[in-house]
């Protein structure tokens, strides 16, 4: 009967694969010192072969006889050639990286920098200055939602979208302010042309 990998142990390093593993776990099975440590160093020479050293070769040997601790748990006995990475390292875990989640963003298409210049010019006064940055926000708003959503683009859901994520401070008229139009680009199929 096939058995299945995912029915197996997880593998502690999987770059190396399951018969390296496999060799390891062998390894620490060994009762003679002699033949474990002749073990583990050609286990060492499999895990070079597979992955050629690129830099200082001393000092990537020195990486693989850590790897090779690190797979058997740090339960193989052998004699190593350098002096192996010690399991406490591995013992702490660092702190969680807090991620920020807004509370209520529900254009997230729009992105937080568009959110960020909203704020920006509702805080502005009202001026020629304010309605140029309102048009470019609004001309920006059009090109996100035409590559999210190119067939529900309409200038009246900008507008809409943009007094809503102003909390009403930017209501402007849709026959006062004319946006840009854009048509939206095909993406590309990943061929190259053939030269005749």
């Amino acid at each position: 009967m096939l058995t299945y990998n995912n029915r197996l142990k997880k593998l502690i390093l999987p770059e190396y694969g399951r018969n390296i593993q496999n060799m390891v776990d062998h390894c620490t099975t060994i009762e003679d010192r002699d033949e474990r440590n002749l073990c583990a160093a050609t286990i060492v020479d499999a895990m070079q072969i597979l992955f050629p050293a690129t830099g200082d070769a001393n000092e990537y040997r020195r990486k693989l006889w850590d790897h090779l601790a690190i797979m058997s748990d740090f339960q193989l006995d052998i004699d190593y050639p350098y002096e192996p990475v010690d399991s406490r390292v591995f013992g702490d875990r660092p702190d969680p990286v807090p991620l920020e989640r807004p509370g209520s963003f529900p254009n997230r298409h729009y992105g937080h920098l568009i959110q960020g210049l909203i704020d920006t010019a509702s805080e502005m006064p009202e001026g020629n200055e304010r309605d140029a940055l309102v048009t470019l926000i609004a001309n920006q708003m059009k090109k996100t939602l035409m590559a999210a959503n190119p067939e529900g683009v309409d200038d009246r859901r900008i507008l809409n979208d943009l007094r809503m994520m102003s909390h009403g401070a930017i209501d402007t008229d849709p026959e006062k302010i004319n946006l840009l139009e854009f048509k939206h680009a095909p993406t590309p199929s990943g061929r190259k042309k053939k030269k005749k």
